[in-house]
């Protein structure tokens, strides 16, 4: 599975990642793809997307703990690693 959610996306990836994705809300999107296809996705949204876009990215994967986060650019929500498990954590003042 694939988690995306984005302060902003060019009108051309997001109409791109309608083949791939159900679009929830605006800039959150979800997909059943498999790791391998994620891998791909997951390089063609960080190539496509400008820094400003703000993207947060979770996949999952058949290795503990179950998932891997990358982000893009200055997302609101900040990735932190604690003993080689990444959380996502509000953004302090």
């Amino acid at each position: 599975m694939v988690v995306v959610v984005a302060d902003q996306i060019p009108d051309a990836v997001r109409g791109k990642m309608k083949l791939w994705f159900i679009e929830l809300n605006p800039n959150v999107f979800v997909s059943g793809i498999n790791d391998h296809v994620a891998k791909k996705v997951v390089n063609y949204l960080f190539s496509k997307s400008p820094f400003l876009s703000a993207m947060t990215l979770v996949i999952s994967t058949s290795e503990a703990p179950g998932y891997k986060i990358f982000s893009l650019g200055n997302p609101k929500k900040k990735v932190v690693e604690i003993s080689g498990l990444q959380l996502i954590t509000n953004r302090l003042l």
